[in-house]
């Protein structure tokens, strides 16, 4: 349970129980059919730095941004990465009803994919720009690869991400508001300042912010 409101908790959940109660009344043609849509589905996380090491080793990471949506996307591509001290340094690709991604690696950022980038002058530093659509279902993997790859002690990771202003609730007219304006949430172990006031109930975040 949360101790305050805007915290991030993470709820226990009983996906996969119906999945497992159907599967009893399932043919081997049934069977046969979901394995390969589930294959199809899965996640591949190529990151170019695991060439010149161990692939086993986990990147060091000091701070992680995130952008989810393409509004988001765009936003780090015209206030930050608008300049030669990044490099590209992994890519995700996945197959699901909205993305369809290829299987090269030679990917450029106006893509529908999922591109890391490392700044040169501090290679602990690292940006995602998640531009493409991540199913319900690849959410976890989505999560445990890329994270999976990464050294946790002393990371921190922002997400940023947008909504229609519609969808905002609030007692003012959303006709009155300024447009567009930041919010943020955090976790309890977050001890730094926030740039932005905190997202009021009862708004919440969904799909891979969430996630």
């Amino acid at each position: 349970m949360a101790t305050f409101f805007g915290e991030v908790v993470v709820a226990p959940s009983r996906a996969g129980l119906d999945e497992e109660e159907e599967a009893r009344e399932e043919t081997p043609e049934d069977r046969e059919i979901r394995r390969e849509i589930e294959k199809k589905r899965e996640i591949d996380v190529l990151w170019t730095w695991q060439s010149g090491g161990c692939a086993e080793e986990p990147l060091v990471c000091s701070r992680f941004i995130v952008a989810i949506g393409r509004n988001a996307a765009a936003f780090l591509s015209s206030f930050i990465l608008d300049s030669v001290c990044w490099e590209v340094v992994g890519v995700v690709k996945l197959w699901n009803e909205w993305c369809r991604t290829s299987s090269t690696t030679n990917v450029l950022p106006t893509d529908s994919f999922c591109l890391f980038y490392r700044l040169i002058s501090d290679p602990t530093v690292l940006l995602c720009q998640c531009s493409c659509y991540v199913a319900e279902d690849q959410q976890f993997q989505w999560l445990e690869k890329v994270f999976g790859s990464m050294q946790k002690k002393g990371l921190q990771v922002t997400i940023l991400s947008t909504c229609p202003v519609a969808d905002y609730k609030t007692q003012e007219s959303t006709l009155t508001l300024a447009s567009p304006f930041l919010k943020a949430l955090k976790t309890k172990e977050f001890q730094e300042q926030v740039c932005c006031p905190l997202l009021e109930q009862p708004n919440i975040v969904r799909d891979l912010p969430a996630a």
